[in-house]
């Protein structure tokens, strides 16, 4: 009886622990590879060839007479010996100048954006050309019209004289997301309508100053650049236009224009055939964790302004060398490349509230936005020093008042020169002779006595952010005295 009991009660045991094993595997949602053959099919006809040709000056050499001259070039160069009929030393006749002949430049991709014939490429498929051939994927050929190209974002607007063509939908690049499926559609090689595919890898990759690109692993080689990124659903997020290779070909690395950034431009350069951008005319610097910290920023964000223009739009609106600039019209700056995107793609004569830090607190200033194109003014250089009259303080940093003169050079208020470093704290934090201190935490420079005094009343176990003017740029260089 007992013997029953216990076996009833193992088996009741058994059970109760057998509903509290997961059942991970039956409840894991089942992801598929995507079947991308009807996406293809769809999309393919909105993809086009892009070849370019360039005139090219063909020069005529003299020839022999009674034999082709490459032929006659053959025995001249590695055999030596006469030609029947000719003179050991032919008489040389000065290169006559040919027809220019159309030579063939390259080859890249594009893809349909209107059923009209407007087609969007990269600039650095169309720059130079001479003639522009677009052949569409039932081998029909037409020569290309360009409406417009910028360089600084790679990207082209050509039109052909067609109509009723297949185009291809746009999507959103903002909401792409990291790890979704996309393939690309181009001419990798001159190879038409190739598909390759592959993930999204990262976005907002900076790789210069107007493009956050899109990163994927999918297979871009040369002549891919300019076709279109697709999603699932068959909507153009990004233009192909850059591999990071050290080969010349594909590594696992490629970028993408959003064409949310693409779409921007183009729109521009069909009505206007150029690019018009917003400016205000300061030069930038990278925000690092110490200057962040050393400013009081707690994390690096914003964008730090090297360099003011003397006459421009953010000198006219009270910016200046040294603020860090948090957000532009509302919008937050999260590191500096974000601020020429912003500014950029504001209309000129726009104005702008522009919150700055500046010695330890936040400012809206007012800035009138300009035009790229204006003619900006260009920084003086900085003389050679000047070792005359010059004191060396606690650190044994050579330092000397700044004349009024050299003041205005340099477009600042208020600072003493860098004479000498020695050993000390200055020159292991990469101060150098010539710099010119401006200020020191939230403390503007005004002379010599001045800063030996600061320096003196300074923590040493803390870092402090010393401004310094260097040729046309300002620095911040967080400095620990101890």
């Amino acid at each position: 009886m007992m013997k029953k009991y216990l076996i009833a009660l193992l088996a009741v045991i058994s059970l109760g622990y057998l509903s509290l094993i997961p059942v991970a595997s039956a409840q894991a949602p089942r992801v598929m590879i995507p079947d991308f053959a009807d996406l293809v099919e769809r999309a393919s006809p909105a993809v086009v060839n892009i070849r370019t040709t360039e005139k090219v000056q063909v020069q005529q050499a003299g020839g022999i007479p009674g034999m082709p001259e490459d032929q006659a070039e053959f025995f001249r160069r590695f055999f030596g010996v006469p030609i029947p009929g000719v003179p050991s030393t032919p008489k040389q006749t000065p290169p006559k100048q040919g027809k220019p002949e159309e030579a063939d430049r390259g080859v890249g991709s594009g893809f349909i954006i209107e059923s009209n014939g407007l087609i969007l490429t990269n600039a650095h498929v169309v720059e130079g050309a001479t003639t522009i051939y677009v052949t569409l994927t039932d081998k029909r050929e037409f020569k290309a019209k360009l409406l417009g190209m910028d360089k600084r974002t790679d990207i082209a607007v050509v039109k052909i004289e067609a109509r009723d063509l297949p185009k291809l939908p746009l999507g959103d690049s903002s909401r792409v997301r990291v790890g979704e499926w996309v393939l690309a559609i181009g001419s990798p090689f001159g190879l038409e309508n190739t598909v390759t595919a592959g993930i999204v890898s990262a976005k907002s990759r900076d790789t210069g100053d107007y493009l956050p690109f899109i990163q994927t692993d999918v297979a871009v080689n040369p002549g891919n650049s300019g076709g279109p990124l697709l999603n699932t659903a068959g909507q153009v997020i990004g233009i192909n236009s850059q591999i990071f290779s050290r080969s010349g070909g594909y590594m696992g690395i490629s970028f993408a224009i959003p064409i949310d950034e693409a779409m921007r431009v183009a729109d521009q350069l069909r009505t206007n055939g150029k690019m018009t951008r917003g400016r205000i005319g300061v030069a930038l610097g990278e925000m690092t964790k110490e200057i962040a910290e050393s400013l009081g920023l707690g994390k690096p964000r914003g964008a730090y302004v090297r360099n003011v223009d003397p006459g421009g739009p953010a000198s006219a609106g009270g910016i200046e060398s040294g603020d860090v600039i948090l957000s532009f019209n509302g919008r937050e700056i999260a590191k500096s490349t974000d601020l020429p995107r912003l500014v950029g793609e504001t209309k000129p004569g726009t104005t702008a509230t522009v919150q700055v830090w500046r010695k330890g607190a936040t400012r809206d200033l007012t800035v009138t936005v300009g035009d790229s194109e204006s003619t900006q003014s260009a920084g003086k250089k900085t003389e050679t020093p000047s070792t005359n009259s010059a004191n060396t303080n606690s650190f044994g940093v050579g330092i000397t008042d700044l004349s009024d003169a050299k003041k205005k050079e340099l477009n600042i208020k208020s600072g003493i020169e860098v004479t000498s470093v020695g050993d000390g704290a200055f020159a292991k934090a990469g101060i150098r002779p010539g710099d010119v201190i401006i200020r020191i935490g939230d403390t503007d420079i005004t002379g010599v006595k001045q800063f030996e005094t600061l320096v003196k009343a300074l923590d040493a176990n803390k870092a402090v952010p010393v401004f310094v003017r260097r040729a046309d740029s300002t620095l911040v260089i967080p400095v620990r005295p101890k």
